[in-house]
């Protein structure tokens, strides 16, 4: 143990002793030592002063705090040494680690460096109880910039690191001397790169997932070549060799020998794991009831009082607080206040046996695994434009005997048909998703669930059992958009790794032979909800008027109730670099929508309130209808119900090995709206200054309406009747311009 902790430790000891009196109690140890005065927004608007005191405080649960203290929070320069031995000093900013400081871990390990609303962020130096070193860059506890690693087997890395991988481009150095310097992604070689081994040999050429592919060099130290098309695949590989000047040559090499061998020596040494992270410590630095200031007493002392104190630790770009916001008393986060816990409900109907579709999703999920399980060459994201050809597509027979190709099954005769199966299996390899995770989610032995009803098109929804994936039957007529569509999709999607656009996983048919029965053709989709935690409110929005609310009473209104246009009464406030990179993505699909033709998208929001159970759902506040007003009454938590602490909430909302992507676990701030009454139809509200932290999910969906004839049929049926401005069947440009100012006004920067 440093001195520094040894220190700190006998001022905690020192304290729990004074505080061991038979009329003092741990939790209410406060010993004012001296008073200084600091401006505050707050007050400086009120033309008063804030008065920061010195402290040493036990808290309840036995955590001990020393230093600065401000209303009811750190505040300046303080330490806070947890039961478990981890340990921070350094500065404080309401109640929240912000500055400069050193966390201690009881392993051993240390931070030091900048932190931000109390995580790792900034410029800063991890070092590993195993003697691991990290100095760079931070951004929300991960690796993220520039930095260099050194490892305790003796590498070395020095480069750009990306959601804390190595990515962008950096120079690896292994203790045997082998070293590479080139481009990186998520860890592994990707791009162009050198690899020189301490013999000599060098690779110079293209890398994918870590290993030599496309084109390269391989030279010898004698100064003979190969140069060639590299694969892993034996069949792909191709190239000539070029002797060297000398006698020795290496005819007889193969270059497989540099999968099997040479590269085999080359692994790279992942970071230490930190065990919990300084955001997933709690600060217990009130008494059990949240607490407030309300001043001192007769003798000096604190005096505290029961509140509601709705506080936020989402803090401004800078880590700073304006004064719109009251600083937190602990890292938990606030309850949702007037909100009911109610027991959760899953989506859809299980088809077990004797469903009527029951058939229909054996034959889907056996056709699924003929198509993902068949043996197949290497994808290559690169593909040819015949890959995309509508006619493209593999029929397949499944007796119920079983052929050489199938297996026998239960059900009765039928056929298959795969659409693109190149470009869909190399959509599945971009979007990272595992052929053998795929195939368990969709033909495991968990059955499918099927929604309640149809959607407004007539298409039927099916879930996987994990809720990863959505099959949506589909009309001849959408496929033909989506095939037309398919070659500006996969290259939108390759483009803009944080596209909102519907994520497509496999486009399929199934047809009974020898029946009259139509063909079902249907796509499987990644399901934006999929998450642990409970979804409590969904907005599909367009920004159109006409239809666009649900038309039911507050009493139906459930979790899995799909709210629109007229019902929405948040606006979404954004961290400022969230926002932005929103705003970016947004213009980026809204123009390839308009360039495709494509109409009749919205944007599917969903929300999770933090401070509630990650399995429960909930109802709305007392008097709340949708898209009227602030609720009008002041309903209680469900004490009976089950639930997380606000603390364990925040444990998964920073899990640092599930950064946060652009719509997914996204943390944020809901802001109730209140609609003024008036004839016209309002989409946005007007702010009330009442906030909710919330994780917020968000994607752009129904991306397969082109404007056909229909819809311009439906476009002048409509208009003769209402304003054509708040019906959704526009053309396509319109339709993106209404679109992107709806939703521009919904999301806003925080």
């Amino acid at each position: 143990m440093n001195k520094e902790l040894t220190g700190f430790v006998k001022a905690w000891e020192a304290a729990v002793r004074k505080s061991a009196g038979p009329k003092k109690r741990a939790s209410s140890i406060f010993t004012p030592m001296s008073v200084a005065h600091v401006d505050d927004d707050d007050d400086a608007r009120n033309g008063g002063e804030v008065s920061v005191t010195q402290v040493e405080k036990i808290l309840p649960n036995g955590d001990f705090y020393t230093g600065q203290w401000l209303e009811n929070g750190p505040h300046g320069q303080g330490k806070y040494l947890w039961t478990d031995g981890c340990m921070y000093v350094g500065e404080w900013q309401r109640g929240a680690i912000t500055g400069k400081g050193r966390f201690s871990w009881p392993s051993g390990a240390t931070y030091e460096g900048d932190f931000k609303s109390g995580y790792m962020d900034g410029k800063g130096t991890y070092t590993g109880s195993s003697g691991d070193t990290y100095k760079g860059c931070w951004v929300m506890e991960l690796r993220h910039g520039q930095g260099t690693q050194s490892y305790p087997n003796g590498d070395f890395y020095d480069g750009e690191w990306r959601k804390g991988l190595q990515n962008g481009h950096g120079r690896y150095q292994w203790k045997n001397g082998n070293h590479y310097i080139g481009q990186w992604r998520n860890g592994v070689f990707y791009g162009n790169g050198t690899m020189m081994w301490s013999n000599g040999n060098r690779y110079d050429g293209s890398w994918e997932d870590g290993l030599p592919r496309g084109n390269g060099t391989f030279r010898w130290g004698d100064g003979s070549f190969y140069v060639g098309v590299w694969s892993r695949d034996s069949k792909e590989q191709s190239g000539t060799y070029y002797p060297s000047g000398s006698c020795v040559g290496h005819l007889e090499w193969d270059p497989q020998e540099l999968f099997s061998v040479d590269l085999v020596e080359c692994s790279i040494c992942a970071c230490e794991k930190v065990a919990i992270y300084p955001s997933q410590k709690s600060l217990n630095i009130l008494d059990g009831d949240k607490m407030s200031r309300k001043g001192t007493d007769v003798n000096g002392r604190t005096r505290w009082s029961s509140a509601d104190a709705r506080v936020s630790n989402y803090s401004s770009e800078d880590g700073s607080h304006d004064g719109s916001r009251t600083s937190h008393g602990d890292n938990s986060v606030p309850r949702v206040p007037n909100l009911r816990l109610k027991p959760p409900k899953k989506q859809g109907e299980t088809i077990s046996k004797g469903h009527k579709n029951y058939d229909l999703m054996l034959n889907l999920q056996l056709g699924i695994r003929h198509a993902v399980g068949r043996p197949a060459p290497s994808t290559s994201l690169d593909l040819k434009s015949s890959a995309f050809d509508p006619k493209e597509k593999v029929w397949t027979k499944f007796p119920p005997e079983g052929s050489k190709h199938t297996p026998p099954h239960s059900s009765c005769e039928f056929r298959w048909k795969d659409y693109c199966p190149v470009v869909f299996r190399a959509l599945r390899k971009l979007f990272k998703v595992d052929p053998a995770d795929y195939m368990i989610s969709l033909c495991g032995n968990d059955a499918l669930r099927e929604l309640s009803s149809p959607g407004k098109s007539g298409s039927f929804f099916y879930l996987t059992n994990d809720d990863r994936y959505m099959i949506k039957t589909m009309k001849k007529a959408e496929v033909k958009v989506f095939l037309r569509m398919l070659p500006g999709y996969y290259k939108h999607v390759r483009a803009f790794e944080n596209t909102l656009v519907t994520k497509f996983f496999g486009l399929h048919c199934v047809k009974l032979t020898g029946t009259a029965q139509k063909k079902v053709r249907f796509v499987i989709m990644g399901n934006l909800f999929c998450s642990q935690y409970a979804i409590h409110r969904r907005f599909d929005l367009k920004g159109s008027t006409f239809g666009r609310t649900t038309d039911k009473p507050e009493s139906e209104i459930e979790p899995t109730t799909t709210l629109k246009d007229l019902d929405l009464n948040y606006i979404f406030r954004l961290r400022k670099s969230w926002f932005q990179e929103f705003c970016r993505q947004v213009n980026k699909d809204c123009d390839f929508l308009e360039q495709e033709r494509i109409m009749d998208y919205s944007m599917l929001v969903g929300l999770h309130f933090r401070g509630m159970s990650s399995c429960d759902n909930v109802t709305p506040p007392s008097g709340y209808s949708p898209g009227s007003t602030t609720p009008t009454g002041n309903g209680n938590m469900d004490d009976g119900a089950p639930r997380l602490s606000g603390v364990d909430v925040d444990h998964l909302v920073v899990d640092p090995s599930r950064w946060i992507q652009l719509g997914i676990n996204m943390p944020a701030k809901a802001e109730l709206t209140v609609r003024k009454s008036c004839d016209t139809p309002q989409l946005v509200g007007q702010p009330t200054g009442e906030l909710y932290e919330i994780i917020i999910f968000f994607g752009i969906i129904d991306i397969l309406q082109d404007y056909d004839i229909s819809k311009k049929l439906e476009h002048a049926y409509k208009a003769f009747q209402y304003d054509a401005t708040t019906i959704s069947a526009v053309d396509p440009r319109l339709y993106s311009r209404r679109f992107r100012d709806f939703i521009f006004r919904v999301f806003v920067e925080d």
